[in-house]
């Protein structure tokens, strides 16, 4: 009884989850990762800092809106060179989309997945990293 209990306890947890953040499994479990992995540069917040880290608040969504922007937020550093397997890293990429910028994310949005995480972490971006986020956020202008 009790385990059939915490099935059906977890079951209506992975649900909620899902509901509020597509491609989210356990967001406590996204919100630790975020914390170990991203939180050190990003903030707590995902406001960055001036002159290094990207801010992240209010903004990241919106590169899903522009073509290679998607492929861009899998192959920054941070996110091809994070030491979490490639379920992990998808799921935190869609906690992130949800949880700092839930205005920009587009109703078709189709969550990041662990196969598109591995392709585009065969190809990270390196020092070109600045100079391709500067180019997609032109194409915020016109969006």
């Amino acid at each position: 009884m009790k385990a059939a209990f915490a099935l059906f306890v977890l079951s209506a947890t992975a649900a909620g989850a899902a509901a509020l953040a597509p491609g989210v499994e356990s967001p406590q479990r996204a919100q630790m990762n975020w914390m170990l992995h991203c939180q050190g540069c990003h903030r707590a917040d995902g406001t960055g800092n001036e002159g290094g880290t990207p801010n992240m608040a209010g903004d990241v969504a919106r590169f899903l809106s522009v073509e290679g922007g998607r492929e861009y937020l899998i192959r920054v550093p941070g996110i091809a060179n994070a030491g979490l397997p490639n379920d992990q890293l998808a799921e935190l990429l869609n906690w992130t989309l949800a949880t700092f910028d839930a205005e920009h994310v587009p109703a078709d949005f189709v969550p990041f997945s662990k196969e598109e995480i591995a392709a585009g972490r065969t190809r990270p971006y390196v020092s070109e990293a600045a100079d391709v986020r500067a180019a997609l956020r032109e194409g915020f202008k016109t969006n």
